[in-house]
């Protein structure tokens, strides 16, 4: 039984490829989307088993780490018992946006923020979010903060679509709420919360989706012939990555522990939390995700709520 939750964030600081395999489309490689929405996200299965993998680099003890995530190793147990950590999808929040004003902007929707709402309060009265999510918003339009440097006489431009855009302070309680609980310290100072605070956009859902679909980088890749350096025939291809600046988050469930710890003493859910949240500081709080890694791809900043 699930007693414990936390909320897992994860900042993208180079292009991440999180892929499906091959496509239909014209991009050979596209990334995972939702089903229903084509929401941009991470299967829950690829986030555990990265938290694994960073698990067994930092914690010595073999035992705690078949506790938080089951035994691992063929033919030593792996059907005894499953582990006690949970993970779910990574799902989009803010989606960053080339923006006329102010270099980009820092997307999202209502669809979005109701999403998030939800997952973040599911269960505990403790983490009802001190803001309402604003009224549907029309397409064409958009809800800024008080404070935004992303309009020029309340006009936003973002890629080549031109919205309406009025200040609202409920933008300003989110954005300040975003900036202090959910991005990661980017060792930069203040800038990266301003910067939220001042380009946060709220869309239409539609619009929103529309950026999510078209918006995200795609790179044209080739593979060299060793002996000629040039390209190889037909060794051409596409990859879409999510782009830099995107901020996703992933709910974390956890239930007491199936296997007694070594002191024979239950360990509960609250610890399983705990020892998770040692990954952050056992790595300096980095992650690498989907594909690329030798290229520098997928390293993204991750925070753990409270």
């Amino acid at each position: 039984m699930i007693t414990e939750t936390t909320m897992l964030y994860l900042y993208v600081e180079t292009p991440l490829h999180a892929g499906v395999g091959s496509g239909l489309s014209s991009i050979d490689l596209p990334i995972q989307r939702e089903r229903t929405t084509q929401y941009p996200m991470i299967q829950g299965s690829g986030i555990k088993g990265k938290l694994r993998a960073t698990a067994e680099d930092v914690i010595k003890d073999r035992t705690i780490i078949d506790i938080l995530f089951g035994p691992g190793t063929p033919g030593a147990g792996a059907e005894d018992y499953a582990g006690a950590l949970i993970a779910g999808d990574a799902r989009i929040l803010l989606f960053p946006v080339r923006s006329l004003n102010g270099v980009f902007a820092y997307t999202t929707s209502c669809d979005i923020l109701s999403r998030f709402k939800r997952d973040i309060e599911r269960g505990h009265a403790s983490s009802v979010l001190p803001w309402n999510v604003p009224e549907q918003v029309a397409v064409g339009n958009a809800l800024m903060t008080t404070t935004s440097e992303v309009h020029a006489n309340n006009t936003i431009v973002l890629e080549e679509f031109s919205f309406e855009a009025r200040p609202d302070g409920q933008v300003d309680t989110i954005a300040n709420w975003l900036a202090t609980n959910a991005i990661p310290d980017l060792g930069a100072g203040d800038y990266w919360p301003n910067k939220i605070r001042n380009s946060l956009v709220i869309l239409s859902n539609d619009d929103f989706r529309d950026f999510a679909l078209y918006a995200t980088e795609v790179i044209t890749r080739v593979r060299l012939d060793r002996q000629t350096k040039t390209v190889q025939r037909g060794a051409l291809w596409t990859e879409e990555h999510l782009p830099t600046d995107t901020l996703l988050y992933v709910p974390i469930y956890a239930t007491d522990g199936r296997q007694n710890g070594k002191n024979g003493s239950k360990v509960t859910a609250a610890q399983v939390l705990e020892r998770a949240r040692s990954l952050d500081t056992g790595r300096g709080s980095y992650l690498q995700l989907g594909g690329d890694e030798t290229v520098g791809r997928g390293l993204v900043r991750m925070r753990w709520g409270s």
